[in-house]
């Protein structure tokens, strides 16, 4: 099939528009047309091969809109040949960006190549793709550039290994923006979690405790005024801690593991951390605890109950919202789980008047932090 074949299957309106079109928006938007028609699966081989013909043509115009074109509309595009984008990934910041950030056919190695030569639009690009190397992240610390390290620090795609932590806190712990970069990762290492405390700016600490796990020796210093500009929620670290069983002994051996700290991650739904507590406090195995805490009968929960030492008036409270508890399906997401904690507290409040003041107070404090995953939903 040739490029005459081909072009049967466009408009001559389409070449037409490309070649001598009466301005270069006209010339773009036939490009673009003509990009996205040659993008399709139903081309055969034949009919693919001159379509790259055309796309090296277009790759070559010496208008930068009708390149742009091109970048934008096949920066996704598995179609689009590496030699292409190759070329545009090195032509102007409006040309390349489009394919940086987005192009699949682009190798680790052709990254490498544009990074050598590259000012700070390009690294940005680079640094924000969907999966970015090690060997990538580390020419983007080579090249010192605090944008694109900061956007790298907060793309959960770039790969940061134990070498590429250790030289950002080495090389950029100065860059207010770069540590508070990292906050924005759904997972950090609880080294790196720790390590961070140091060099986040205040609102970027409040996120920090708010969304990462910190390990449980630190939690407790932060919360006892350690440093007094942090706020720290101990309920809410106790639902985020990875390792709830080391978390309910450091609390214990700092005097924290409270009752009513208990009875507040329970009316919070950290029921995995109440397991734990009364494992601990109980002096059983935390399979028997789950067992007993569990047990749909009257007995279980009050034999374990009794054996923690909390205080028997609280032990309504705790029953009240463990049925709670057992008659609703915790949802995935965190929008529902938010409305989950809402609607546990309220039925358990409902149920029992007798939780103590001060901690109904601290649950309906809360209620107000779990609706704004709700607003940012809507």
């Amino acid at each position: 099939m040739s490029v005459v074949a081909l072009r049967n299957r466009l408009t001559n309106d389409d070449i037409r528009r490309l070649v001598k079109g009466e301005n270069d928006e006209t010339r773009a938007m036939a490009a673009r047309k003509i990009c996205r028609r040659m993008d399709s699966a139903s081309l055969t081989d034949a009919e693919r091969k001159a379509a790259q013909d055309i796309l090296a043509v277009i790759a070559r115009d010496a208008t930068e809109l009708v390149r742009r074109a091109l970048a934008i509309t096949l920066r996704q595009s598995p179609n689009l040949p590496r030699e292409i984008a190759r070329k545009l990934a090195l032509d102007v910041d409006s040309v390349a960006t489009p394919v940086l950030e987005s192009s699949p056919v682009l190798t680790d190695e052709d990254l490498l190549s544009v990074l050598q030569d590259a000012e700070t639009v390009k690294r940005c690009a680079i640094a924000g793709r969907a999966k970015v190397a090690p060997i990538i992240v580390h020419e983007l610390l080579d090249s010192r550039d605090e944008a694109a390290v900061s956007i790298a620090a907060a793309n959960d795609g770039a790969e940061f290994d134990e070498a590429a932590y250790q030289r950002a806190f080495t090389e950029f712990c100065e860059s207010s923006g770069v540590m508070d970069s990292f906050v924005a990762r759904s997972h950090l290492p609880l080294d790196v979690t720790e390590r961070l405390i140091a060099h986040v700016s205040d609102v970027a600490l409040n996120r920090l405790v708010k969304s990462h796990a910190l390990p449980p020796q630190l939690a407790v210093e932060l919360s006892e005024g350690a440093r007094e500009r942090a706020t720290l929620d101990l309920v809410d670290q106790a639902g985020l801690a990875h390792d709830p069983k080391h978390f309910v002994q450091q609390l214990r051996l700092n005097s924290r593991l409270t009752p009513s700290l208990i009875l507040r991650a329970l009316l919070r739904g950290h029921i995995a951390f109440v397991e734990h507590a009364f494992a601990e406090l109980a002096g059983v195995t935390h399979s028997r605890a789950w067992l007993l805490v569990h047990d749909s009968g009257p007995l279980g929960l009050r034999a374990v109950y009794d054996r923690t030492g909390m205080p028997s008036r609280l032990y309504p409270a705790v029953r009240a919202a463990l049925d709670v508890y057992h008659g609703m399906e915790v949802p995935q997401d965190e929008v529902g789980r938010a409305q989950f904690r809402r609607v546990l507290a309220e039925r358990a409040i409902t149920r029992f008047q007798g939780i103590p003041e001060e901690d109904l107070d601290y649950v309906l404090s809360r209620f107000d932090d779990d609706a704004a995953p709700e607003k940012i939903a809507s």
